[in-house]
């Protein structure tokens, strides 16, 4: 970061501290045993954290807000946290890619690019990233739900428009826990069908006198869900806070340290045949697209370029490989006067990698020979009718000669590229101030709100893929394979066939930095006169983005190696080329508004309703090719608006809570029409639907259900109009969450129940993916007084489910070999756990 910069943040973060005393966002207040007992099972009593005045319960506002308290969450196994957040209503999470790199919607607003563009993951009232879906770095990518979290908020619908920047859909806020109660826990995970490993610890002190303090962490290691062959899985983070509270107020500093490999999981071969309406997927012999996966010892190391043009060897074991250090601080105080000053501040210092395969086609492994060395040969993909040889080029069988009709058993081969990106900076640093007062105003009272928000994103990458080509095997056992000519004269380099992606158009050896300030100022007033209580705020967001962008690139003879020969892969190598940098310099504004109200009917229902519309600026996937020569873009390229409606009632008694809302969303993605040099609108998408969430409670059972009804929609494609009034790709009609959970003496059964009707693969609705449900379990016993083990099972019955898939069509009834993300199958794994 630039020394300018941090000479701003340290001020403003002195600035913060120099108050007489700053004061925490709110602790959580648990639901209390009198709330149960009065049948707010729900926990509509319960007072918000995130994005509404101080003291408002879930029931007295009209924010769309759901809480999961974590160790509840947590018991149910989730594998990852994009798996943790699928019981919250109205969010879709694709929880198919590990640890991280998980597609997530809120209410049917699109995944058109992957991550989350239009919300935000935060923790502790800031967020992770600024922008949700940054290529191969997104927010969850640095996020890991431990033992630290204490309760997840999760805003929905347009209160998030004014609430935050970039994320007019919602925001998941991960809340931590401060110490303020004395104890922690200690638990070790072994995987008992599975390779996993995972230590879990965290301890919270209250030492007196306004001071506590909290610390926690993870470490784990071992192959993951899948079968690998290697350690795919291998690092941990640590968390700490500590705390001073005093009248009015407290001041709060903390800390995060982030290193952590995870493997990436990209859609993987699999067969198909019927009809696109009706297709009967399954697995390839010797390929369980439940439990296998493209990787393995020996697809490990893989070869690409520097930015010099140079050869540098990397390890696909990085995966997913977040490094993050960050401090902050936070806090608030209450004059005398009434009047409420709040600050969260954080600091990041961020980088890391992603490396995966990804098949771009599965076919017969002598079309795929023949494809590769025609490439080599002529420099084009089109078949010539040369038959060419093939020859293992890893693993045990390296140099042994293959007869592609029976290779792996299924007489198919894979030609494969390597998404092989750098994470340079991801540096950022963010500030929020507010400044609040509640006057009353005769019955009632008015809360009043100001604020600015200011965040310094930096995102530079650097892309370097490469293409190879490998058998389809399971098991951990896929290996590369060589390309040989008839004279027996090999083509390839321990099965690379390219310095770059020809299959993609050559599309990906890049490298850009960009710094994007955001500057947002914001405004509520919240009027409550019971039993009605209206909210308005509204909120401008600008900012400005400089940088610079190298994606030109050449294709030419080049000695990557240095061995002062042009071997057949250095003859068409996509180098790096410094005469096509291009600038990156263009500003954006734009404000959002919400209006809400909230009417208690009684003190145990309420109806509420909403209006709002928001936007979100796009970033580094405008740098491809949306950037004028001088460096500006286009305001319809930059801005994506959003305009949203909901509106609901919520009702607590007798041992029940209800939430349900009733949305409407339109959002528009915005591309220029170099026709006529105007901005035009290139897709509007709209959905419409209802979202539930319920609990009863009763003894020592509950039950906690959420469900989402989208119809969803592509009202106008611009460019390809034929789209119009399909279903957008991977949208669900229904989608739900059942958790029901009893514990009797010193014993705890509970289940997760998810599932989804059925989708279409992509926006051409040619393909269905099938819908399916998923049951998840764990028994826990205390078999001490401070000890507890558990057994938890996920994809208890082994379910097949697909969250994303390449193929828009099949080609003809018969078997079909497409590319598809699937859920994992069964993985069981039992906890030991010491709470003191």
């Amino acid at each position: 970061m630039k020394i300018a910069h941090l000479l701003g943040m340290v001020s403003l973060s002195a600035i913060t501290i120099a108050t007489p005393a700053l004061a925490q966002q709110a602790d959580i207040a648990p639901q209390s045993e009198t709330e149960i007992a009065k049948g707010d099972a729900l926990g509509l009593g319960d007072i918000v954290v995130t994005a509404t005045r101080r003291g408002q319960t879930r029931l007295d506002t009209s924010v769309s807000v759901s809480s999961l308290n974590a160790d509840a969450a947590l018991a149910n196994a989730p594998r990852s946290t994009a798996e943790l957040l699928r019981s919250i209503p109205g969010l879709r999470s694709e929880s198919s890619g590990g640890e991280g790199n998980a597609n997530i919607a809120v209410r049917g607003l699109p995944i058109s690019s992957g991550g989350a563009k239009f919300l935000q993951l935060w923790e502790d009232g800031l967020p992770v990233l600024e922008y949700g879906d940054i290529a191969f770095g997104n927010a969850d990518i640095f996020l890991r739900a431990d033992y630290n979290v204490d309760t997840i908020e999760s805003i929905r619908g347009g209160s998030a428009s004014t609430l935050a920047s970039n994320s007019p859909g919602g925001v998941i806020n991960f809340i931590s826990k401060t110490g303020k109660t004395t104890g922690g826990a200690l638990a070790f995970t072994k995987g008992l069908d599975f390779g996993t490993n995972r230590f879990d610890g965290d301890y919270g002190y209250n030492f007196g006198g306004g001071w506590s303090a909290h610390v926690g962490g993870l470490y784990r290691w071992g192959e993951g869900a899948r079968r690998t062959g290697y350690t795919a899985e291998k690092g941990g983070q640590v968390r700490a806070n500590i705390t001073k509270s005093f009248e009015g107020g407290y001041i709060r500093a903390n800390f995060k340290y982030l290193d952590d490999r995870a493997i990436s999981y990209l859609p993987m071969p699999l067969q198909v045949s019927g009809t696109g309406r009706d297709p009967d997927y399954g697995s390839i012999s010797g390929f369980d697209i439940k439990r296998d996966t493209v990787h393995s010892s020996y697809t490990r190391n893989i070869a690409s370029l520097t930015t010099g043009n140079r050869r540098s060897d990397d390890d696909l074991a990085d995966g997913m490989h977040p490094s993050l250090k960050q401090f902050g601080v936070e806090g608030s105080y209450e004059f005398a006067s009434g009047w409420v000053i709040e600050n969260r501040f954080k600091i990041a210092d961020v980088q890391g990698a992603f490396r995966s395969l990804f098949p771009s086609s599965v076919t017969g492994a002598q079309a795929a020979a023949n494809q590769v060395g025609d490439y080599l040969t002529t420099g084009s993909l089109a078949p010539t009718g040369t038959v060419y040889a093939l020859r293992y080029a890893t693993g045990p069988n390296a140099g042994q000669v293959v007869d592609p009709s029976t290779l792996g058993g299924n007489g198919l081969a894979m030609l494969t590229n390597t998404f092989n990106t750098n994470l340079d900076t991801l540096d950022n640093w963010m500030n929020n101030l507010k400044l609040s007062k509640t006057f009353d105003v005769g019955a009632g009272s008015v809360s009043a709100t100001a604020g600015y928000y200011h965040s310094y994103q930096e995102v530079g990458t650097t892309w370097t893929w490469a293409s190879y080509l490998q058998d389809v095997r399971g098991d951990g056992q896929s290996a590369f394979l060589d390309v040989y000519d008839a004279a027996g004269v090999k083509l390839t380099q321990g099965g690379q066939w390219a310095y770059g992606v020809p299959t993609f158009g050559n599309c990906c050896t890049r490298t850009s930095y960009t710094e994007t300030r955001t500057d947002a100022f914001f405004g509520s007033l919240v009027v409550d006169f019971k039993p009605l209580n209206i909210d308005l705020s509204v909120r401008h967001d600008d900012g400005r983005t400089k940088g610079y962008y190298i994606g030109g690139t050449v294709t030419q003879n080049l000695d990557v190696d240095g061995d002062g020969i042009i071997s057949p892969i250095e003859r068409r190598v996509n180098a790096f080329d410094p005469t096509t940098r291009r600038i990156v310099d263009y500003d954006f504004g734009y404000w959002s508004y919400s209006a809400g109200l909230n009417y208690l009917v009684t003190p145990d229902i309420a109806l509420f309703a909403r209006y709002s519309k928001g936007a979100r600026a796009n970033n580094d996937r405008l740098l491809i090719d949306r950037i004028r020569p001088d460096g500006s873009a286009r305001r319809g390229d930059i801005v994506n608006p959003v305009k949203q409606a909901e509106a609901g009632v919520k009702y607590r008694g007798g041992g029940f809570g209800l939430f349900l809302t009733a949305f409407y969303a339109r959002t528009s993605e915005l591309l220029a029409d170099d026709r006529a040099g105007q901005f035009v609108t290139n897709r509007v998408y709209e959905s419409k639907g209802v979202e539930l969430e319920g609990s009863y409670r009763t003894g020592g059972f509950s039950i906690n259900a959420t469900g989402t009804i989208t119809d969803a929609e592509i009202k106008r494609d611009e460019q390809a109009p034929e789209l119009d009034g399909n279903r957008p790709q991977r949208q669900a009609t229904f989608i739900y969450s059942v958790s029901p959970r009893y514990t009797y003496d010193r014993f705890t059964v509970g289940a997760n129940v998810v599932g989804t009707t059925r989708s279409y693969s992509t926006n051409t609705n040619g393909l269905v993916m099938p819908g399916y449900t998923v049951v998840n379990g764990f028994v826990e016993a205390r078999i001490l007084p401070m000890v507890t083990l558990s057994v938890n099972a996920n994809n208890i019955f082994n379910a097949f489910g697909l969250t994303e898939e390449e193929e828009g069509a099949l080609a003809g009834t018969g078997a079909n070999f497409v590319r598809a993300r699937a859920i994992n199958g069964r993985t069981v794994s039992a906890t030991i756990r010491a709470n003191f």
